[in-house]
């Protein structure tokens, strides 16, 4: 029923904030190196809480610097950084780096601010991006916000401008199911398994519209996948 999914929201919201709060305080607290298996303790302790298992298919190309994946949760996050086995910077909006408190989850990390609305971010981002690509990987949701409904948002140009022009080996990353489980904008939590698909991986053709392709690719894939672990 609605009303329980609603209250089990409301515990989820309360564990995330509480632990979250927990992971910004430790990485204060200890130095850098210990921030990746910082991450992965608080992800994968969130998921434990709210009830959601882990299916993994695929495998993660250890020579990719580039992940792509599709965005319908708050916790598609913890998702990947309780999974994935590099170490790994987000590229994010400003907006979410100035969030008082919770913005240091962010800027703690040295994860890559993207100020849309300066012409200039762009070398920034591109500079930042070249250096933190050399040891990490690169996690970006090119759809920009989360989706809505079950199809995948236009993808901004940001994630085909970064891999042509540093030329990295980039994956494709399917989360299915993350809103099913908890839809972090009504605030309802279902408890139950999410999975996370890789995609092969490749090194883009700059001069081909790849982004675009690889949209339609992981969108027919999700439906799929989605018609299999969790069908409306």
């Amino acid at each position: 029923m609605k009303i329980f999914a609603k209250i089990r929201g409301l515990y989820a919201a309360a564990v995330i904030t509480i632990l979250v709060t927990f992971n910004i305080f430790t990485f204060l607290l200890l130095p850098k190196k210990y921030y990746k298996d910082i991450k992965r303790f608080y992800t994968k302790t969130i998921l434990k809480f709210l009830g959601i298992r882990l299916l993994i298919e695929g495998t993660p190309d250890p020579e990719a610097k580039m992940i792509i994946m599709n965005h319908s949760s708050f916790i598609d996050i913890p998702v990947i950084e309780a999974t994935y086995p590099k170490d790994m910077v987000w590229i994010a909006k400003k907006e979410l780096f100035d969030t008082p408190f919770f913005g240091l989850l962010l800027k703690l990390p040295d994860n890559i601010r993207l100020n849309r609305e300066d012409r200039k971010s762009l070398i920034h981002l591109l500079k930042e991006s070249k250096e933190k690509s050399k040891e990490k990987s690169i996690a970006i949701f090119p759809e920009g916000t989360r989706a809505r409904g079950n199809k995948l948002l236009p993808f901004k140009p940001g994630a085909k401008i970064i891999a042509d022009k540093l030329h990295l080996k980039v994956q494709p990353v399917l989360i299915v199911c993350a809103r099913a489980r908890f839809d972090s904008k009504k605030l309802e939590l279902h408890p139950g398994p999410i999975k996370v698909k890789y995609l092969p991986s490749f090194y883009p053709d700059p001069k081909k519209e790849w982004l675009k392709e690889l949209r339609d690719q992981m969108q027919k894939e999700l439906e799929k996948e989605r018609q299999a672990l969790c069908p409306a």
